[in-house]
């Protein structure tokens, strides 16, 4: 579905990400992880035509996509949820969702929001409420909900967990995989290491830009060195 090859990318002249390679099949959750500045935000906004990309190819069902811009990428069918600013605070629930199906044809717009609230019932009884009163947990689950209204067939989240509390992290968790269970394979990048591992299938490890370590999640989080891996301090 999604494969990056030697990506070397940052801001300006800034080279932040340094030789990143990863795949992503169906039926996966692919995790990034690593430490505060590693790169892991900076790797899926170049995947996604927000920073510049200065060596390697970003391939969507093998069709090359490298540095497409974000808008043209989604019509593709790729999924984006940013770490910030991923809701419209100033409109509704219901106004933001139907902001997410502008792909779509007017006549599905109102069974897809409907579908939304059915998938993330949470959200339902707040349809008429600014999003700006939302919790931290229930606009992630409408930054996702939105992100599904234009029926991606691959989905990207920056750090959709990231100041949550525990209770609401492992909800969250467990909507995401709900929704790989409906076919929408996820790349995911994320700070509840701990967390992440349990419901990935495969992750990369990040330091200083550089992908240090990759291999199965579930190998990872039993690794006794599992502390030197995640700092880039190697095996």
């Amino acid at each position: 579905m999604l494969k990056v090859e030697d990506l070397y990318s940052g801001y300006g002249k800034i080279l932040v990400v340094q030789g990143v390679s990863l795949d992503l099949g169906k039926d996966q959750i692919i995790s990034v992880i690593g430490p505060n500045g590693s790169g892991k935000s900076t790797l899926v906004k170049s995947i996604m035509g927000e920073v510049r990309i200065f060596k390697g190819d970003v391939y969507y069902e093998g069709e090359r996509v490298t540095g497409l811009r974000t808008d043209r990428l989604v019509a593709k069918g790729l999924g984006y949820v940013p770490q910030v600013n991923n809701v419209f605070t100033n409109l509704t629930v219901e106004e933001n969702l139907e902001m997410g199906a502008y792909l779509r044809r007017k006549s599905e717009v109102k069974a897809g929001v409907e579908e939304m609230f059915a998938m993330f019932p949470e959200l339902k009884m707040y349809r008429k409420r600014k999003a700006a009163t939302l919790s931290g947990g229930e606009r992630q689950m409408l930054a996702i909900a939105r992100a599904l209204m234009s029926r991606p067939r691959l989905l990207i989240l920056d750090e959709p967990t990231a100041n949550l509390a525990p209770k609401v992290v492992a909800q969250l968790h467990q909507k995401i995989k709900e929704i790989k269970d409906q076919g929408v394979p996820i790349l995911m990048v994320e700070q509840n290491v701990r967390k992440v591992l349990q419901i990935s299938d495969y992750t990369y490890v990040l330091g200083s830009g550089r992908c240090v370590y990759e291999g199965s999640s579930a190998d990872l989080m039993v690794a006794k060195d599992f502390g030197r891996i995640f700092l880039g301090l190697g095996r």
